[in-house]
């Protein structure tokens, strides 16, 4: 459990970044190396390897080698794990929704019970 909840907090922590949420948005589609990944920002190659090495100690990317070019790979099994954490909780908020839609249907029923219908009476 310790070594999921460290992955966690580095996955977290690297997603915390919209640059490096918009690389892995980007390397989904398809591998890129850290040139074609600094294309879009005003920013150096240095700042953008900076970032790529966060989401590589993040487990969420890994570098290769082909010949002069440096891939960098999304790794999805990262995504596996952040996934069984964000559902285990999305259940638990899931049941507590259930439990009080059906606390607040039975206590409609009780009002509608006690409720006696007004009648008119003739004048």
């Amino acid at each position: 459990m310790q070594d999921h909840t460290e992955q966690l907090d580095k996955t977290f922590a690297a997603l915390a970044d919209p640059t490096r949420r918009d690389m892995v948005a980007r390397l989904a589609a398809s591998d890129a190396s850290v040139s074609e990944l600094a294309e879009p920002y005003d920013m150096s190659l240095q700042a953008v390897s900076k970032h790529v090495k966060v989401l590589e100690e993040a487990g969420l990317v890994t570098r290769s080698k082909d010949a002069q070019r440096r891939p960098v790979h999304l790794d999805a099994e990262v995504f596996g794990l952040v996934a069984k954490w964000i559902e285990r909780y999305r259940q638990e908020a899931e049941q507590r929704y259930r439990r009080l839609d059906a606390l607040l249907d039975s206590m409609d029923i009780e009002d509608n019970q006690t409720k006696t219908p007004h009648t008119k009476e003739a004048s």
